[in-house]
């Protein structure tokens, strides 16, 4: 079976932020493939449907994908996440099969960017490399949250000359001497620049940046580390879910 599949970066959340070339890409979209996430995200998903009523063509379809369960403590966390990625990539051809059919040209709406902490192209490589399916893969960049935040906050990623690590929160604790001095770090649900930074950093840190929701908080972390775990908490138990990243900047003692 021959079709088109489409990678789509639509920004961080906020609708003003999708480009152009992202808004071209979906005219001609037979069936958005979406991760049904079950009640507690169901936020994510109707974002998406609002952004498919702005920019998509009459006729489309959203296709809910049930998320496979994943363990978020394993024993092995590398072989965890391929098993994972593997068991959506099956549901995801079964999708294209019976949704999409020969000749059609399907979509994911991928948060951000889709090279910057995404796993979809890896499931899509998964999918392409499948005997029974021929696909012709397009990708389409997206604005970054990365990017978003420090528009937000009004500043510039570095100081002059300093490089920019871009991290997780399981791997900051691992940031090398030398490459810390300005840190992005996403996908932190712990936050763990409580027990990482100094006091005298300076942290900035958003959450739902560029939605109507969007919440800045920045200051020295020992300063403002209560009111993000604070608002970060409320935020979740309100909304059901969060996208929150922020920018660790080492002080200069």
């Amino acid at each position: 079976m021959r079709l088109t599949l489409r990678v789509i970066g639509i920004g961080p959340g906020g609708p003003r932020q999708i480009t152009l070339q992202a808004i071209d890409a979906m005219a001609d979209v037979d069936a958005f493939l979406a991760p049904e996430k079950g009640t507690a995200k169901s936020g994510l998903l109707d974002a998406r449907r609002a952004i498919l009523d702005e920019y998509a063509r009459e006729g489309h379809s959203l296709v809910e994908i049930p998320d496979p369960p994943r363990d978020r403590e394993p024993a092995d966390y590398d072989a965890e996440v391929r098993r994972w990625h593997a068991a959506r990539a099956e549901l995801i051809a079964g999708a294209l099969r019976d949704e999409v059919g020969d000749g059609g040209v399907a979509a994911f709406l991928v948060w951000g960017d889709p090279a910057l902490y995404d796993s979809t192209l890896r499931i899509v490589d998964d999918l392409a490399a499948r005997d029974d399916l021929e696909l012709a893969v397009e990708v389409i960049p997206g604005v970054t949250s990365a990017s978003a935040l420090t528009a937000a906050h009004r500043i510039v990623a570095n100081r002059v000359g300093e490089p920019i690590h871009t991290t997780t929160g399981r791997r900051l604790a691992e940031t090398p001497a030398g490459a810390d001095a300005n840190q992005i770090v996403m996908l932190d649900a712990d936050l763990t620049f409580r027990h990482t930074a100094d006091p005298e950093d300076h942290i900035w840190w958003g959450a739902y940046v560029g939605t109507e929701d969007e919440i800045l908080i920045s200051g020295k972390v020992g300063e403002v580390t209560d009111r993000i775990v604070e608002a970060r908490a409320e935020a979740r138990d309100r909304i059901g879910w969060i996208m929150d990243i922020y920018l660790l900047r080492k002080s200069r003692q």
